[in-house]
């Protein structure tokens, strides 16, 4: 990891990212706990992850990294549909409030567009995996 990689994490965890991530586990465990929520518990838990530690890390499509599976098709798009509801639009009203939050300050840009990513992806993260940049 690149030093800039490393400091802009540390900064992250401190301007937001600690509670997000918090946040994903805490709703892992909520999907966990439920039946129907078992198939998103290792999403959230890999997403929330990439809450704590964001910087030098990207999302990709998960077809273009280990191909077609039973996440990239039409149950991803089901399974998208049923997170979305369930919890995805909870994270991505606390990510996007975060975003808000650290747009006030000038230091806090870069912060407030890698949360506006995380929201994005917490509305629809299955078929998702991610990746170490490419530099």
């Amino acid at each position: 990891m690149q030093p800039v990689n490393f400091l802009m994490n540390i900064l992250w965890l401190i301007l937001g990212g600690f509670w997000m991530g918090i946040g994903w586990y805490l709703a892992g465990i909520l999907m966990a706990i439920t039946i129907i929520g078992i198939p998103w518990t290792r999403a959230c838990f890999v997403l929330g992850n990439l809450s704590f530690w964001p910087f030098g890390k990207e999302v990709v499509d998960r077809r273009h990294v280990s191909g077609e599976d039973i996440g990239t098709g039409p149950f991803g798009l089901l399974g998208n549909i049923i997170w979305f509801v369930l919890c995805g639009v909870w994270l991505a009203i606390g990510h996007l409030l975060a975003a808000v939050a650290n747009f006030v300050t000038i230091i806090g840009i870069p912060f407030a567009l890698q949360h506006l990513k995380l929201a994005t992806l917490a509305l629809a993260p299955i078929g998702k995996t991610v990746v170490d940049k490419q530099y």
